[in-house]
């Protein structure tokens, strides 16, 4: 698959999956380890954690995909990485501080646009 197939994929399970501000961006010319970064907010714990799981199984039931490693599932911030995609996984406060978007301001912001449900499909 490629990595737009595979952002396209979770920018689309996520938001089914009622995650908020979600945002992309590419990086593959700021780094080599992703070519993008997926970032979103879960409105508690449990929905991060729910996020987390929706994506994680779409994928492998659909794709055939796992990631590669799954960090934080008891915190604040969930981060997967599928090598050419890493998904942020913020309930809100964590997102403020951490500032994913400002760090890697040098990267492309992705028009994901056309994946999301639009809000008369709700």
């Amino acid at each position: 698959m490629t990595p737009e197939k595979l952002l396209e994929a979770i920018v689309r399970t996520a938001d089914a999956k009622k995650a908020k501000d979600i945002m992309a961006m590419r990086v593959y010319e700021q780094t080599t380890l992703t070519d993008y970064f997926v970032v979103m907010t879960g409105g508690s714990t449990p929905h991060i954690r729910a996020l987390s799981e929706e994506i994680e199984l779409k994928l492998k039931k659909e794709r055939d995909m796992t990631p590669h490693h799954i960090e934080g599932v008891t915190s604040n911030w969930i981060l997967m990485d599928y090598s050419s995609v890493v998904v942020h996984i913020f309930l809100e406060e964590a997102r403020e501080l951490y500032a994913i978007e400002r760090l890697w301001s040098d990267g492309q912001k992705v028009d994901i646009e056309p994946y999301l449900m639009k809000k008369e499909e709700e």
